[in-house]
């Protein structure tokens, strides 16, 4: 059985407030990109020799460069954890799962989190377990702050560190028949660094409203609150930015704690990957 975890963009990103627990509350939409990987499952057989309940396979397209094909059974990967943390209070098959990565990690795409949250989907799916939407949520929450999203991958407003949800959009969709450019170099940027650099605070506009608005007000508007110190650090993230307005793009903004900028445009732009050589580069349309 087969499934294809989607990316996400945020659309604009607020760190509200330092929690006591280490982490931070903050605003931002999350909003579904159709910019796959793929994720397969089967049942092993009962004679093969592994001795865990599921192994996994991953391997990558071409787009994302030197990434090298690789065979894991890692308890450290996401769709492995999910599949422990089902097999916690369900009695599961042992299965072989392959993963094919189109999405670049360490992107704030949440690529790994979608896996994950896919991962539990698919389960629910082949095992025919009837977990319900709620449920998954649930467990994807103990999996990353941004998982439970990919269970109805649906823009959605988040709350908290991520984990809280609710409609964002028009039912209709703001964006639908956009184009959206996505620019990646090779930057690693560290989240704890990021937040390090943030002082938390309350935007005078919820981001939620700003997305409800016309697209071109977003500009003036709707900001994330991670750009102005990891452009700093990294100017070549800003540099993309202000090619991708350059470019004619309605909007532009880092997803996340970076590193892919994103532009959203009317028509469907050119050029984008000779434009950026050096980058990962992808041009989908909104749905």
């Amino acid at each position: 059985m087969i499934t294809f975890p989607c990316c996400k963009i945020n659309l604009g990103l607020n760190v509200t407030a330092r929690r006591p627990d280490g982490y931070h509350d903050l605003e931002t939409v999350f909003y579904p990109v159709p910019l796959c990987d793929a994720l397969s499952i089967k049942r092993m057989d009962e004679a093969f020799p592994s001795p865990i309940g599921c192994d996994i396979k991953v391997s990558y397209s071409e787009e994302l460069g030197s990434a090298p094909l690789a065979t894991l059974s890692d308890k450290d990967n996401l769709v492995v954890k999910a599949y422990d943390l089902l097999a916690r209070d369900y009695r599961l098959p042992r299965l072989h799962a392959h993963l094919y990565k189109q999405i670049p990690s360490q992107a704030g795409l949440g690529g790994g989190s979608s896996d994950a949250a896919f991962m539990i989907k698919l389960i629910d799916e082949y095992c025919h377990l009837n977990i319900g939407n709620a449920e998954m949520e649930r467990y994807a929450a103990m999996l990353g702050a941004d998982c439970a999203f990919f269970i109805a991958a649906e823009p959605a407003f988040a709350t908290g560190k991520g984990e809280q949800l609710s409609p964002a959009d028009a039912p209709s969709g703001n964006l639908k028949g956009y184009h959206l450019a996505l620019v990646k170099p090779s930057v690693a940027v560290s989240t704890a660094e990021a937040y390090a650099s943030i002082t938390p605070r309350r935007p005078e506009k919820c981001c939620r409203d700003i997305v409800r608005q016309p697209i071109d007000t977003w500009r003036d508007e709707l900001t994330n609150d991670f750009e102005e110190p990891i452009f700093k650090l990294h100017p070549v993230l800003g540099n993309i930015k202000q090619r991708l307005y350059d470019l004619g793009a309605e909007y532009s903004q880092m997803s996340g704690s970076g590193s892919t900028v994103f532009g959203i445009f009317k028509k469907r732009p050119t050029d984008i990957a000779s434009l950026f050589p050096d980058c990962f580069t992808a041009v989908v349309e909104l749905e």
